[in-house]
């Protein structure tokens, strides 16, 4: 089943085009990066994927999440199976409030902790800090945890609500290497638990992607440069292109690695 699918998707904010046809698919356990420079349009289209903003209608869209096409179905419920995890949302969740009242509010989908919790809740946020290495946090409030201490803690909250779809946009920002590869190694183990979301895993740093992902996206200038296998679209061409620098990508274990060949512009790529 296609978790994602998309068709002829445009999208304008005050007469830009941000997005400009957008079509792929990402199928069920099909582990997705999407790559890109700043401002390449990355965040734009998880947007357009959460039904946060609308496609231009002229150009007969077709947005489907878990099979349900965006306006036609309650989007509130969709949401439900959707996992989000930004650095961002670290501003809205109560400074004061405990670790363990943080994940359980994923259950909800709220910012703080306000409706009651059963026992089976409980139960769950236990086991979810057990395994990604939060148990001693349990009581710690959430402003005094280190940075790599807060993804984690927002992914296990994202986790509460067992989603079908687990949306990552720059996880691994602020992270010193050791907190990154850390984080990088559980991403990995949960890519191949039997009953994982589906992933998407929003970078500018081809580094950080998991060999647990199989597939990537290059967004460029608001369109897609390339997708499909990861071998095929992380290639020293199509960096190269993309981010107007001479690169050169080497593969390590399932990782890509990229050095620039030379500071100065050339007029040819690899």
């Amino acid at each position: 089943m296609a978790i994602v699918n998309v068709e002829n998707a445009y999208y304008q904010r005050q007469n830009q085009m941000i997005l400009s046809d957008i079509s792929f698919t990402i199928e069920q356990g099909q582990h997705q990066a999407i790559i890109g420079l700043n401002g390449s349009g990355k965040t734009t289209l998880l947007q357009l994927i959460y039904g946060g903003i609308w496609p231009l209608l002229r150009y007969s869209p077709v947005i489907e999440v878990f099979g349900q096409r965006l306006g036609q179905t309650d989007i509130n419920e969709l949401r439900r199976s959707i996992g989000w995890v930004s650095s961002a949302f670290t501003e809205r969740i109560p400074p004061m409030q405990e670790v363990t009242e943080v994940v359980m509010s994923g259950r909800f989908a709220s910012a703080g902790l306000y409706e009651h919790v059963i026992e089976e809740d409980k139960v769950q946020a236990e086991e979810l800090m057990k395994e990604w290495g939060l148990k001693h946090l349990q009581h710690k409030p959430f402003q005094i945890c280190s940075q790599g201490e807060k993804q984690k803690i927002l992914i296990t909250r994202a986790l509460m609500a067992s989603p079908k779809l687990l949306i990552l946009d720059e996880p691994c920002t602020g992270l010193d290497l050791y907190s990154r590869e850390k984080l990088l190694a559980q991403l990995e183990r949960l890519a191949k638990q039997e009953n994982s979301p589906t992933m998407i895993y929003i970078t500018h740093h081809i580094e950080e992607i998991p060999p647990a992902f199989t597939h990537a996206m290059l967004m460029e200038n608001g369109t897609i440069a390339a997708k499909g296998n990861k071998e095929d679209v992380i290639t020293s061409g199509n960096l190269s292109k993309s981010m107007d620098l001479p690169l050169d990508v080497t593969w390590n274990k399932g990782r890509a690695w990229v050095q620039v060949i030379s500071n100065e512009k050339e007029s040819t790529v690899r």
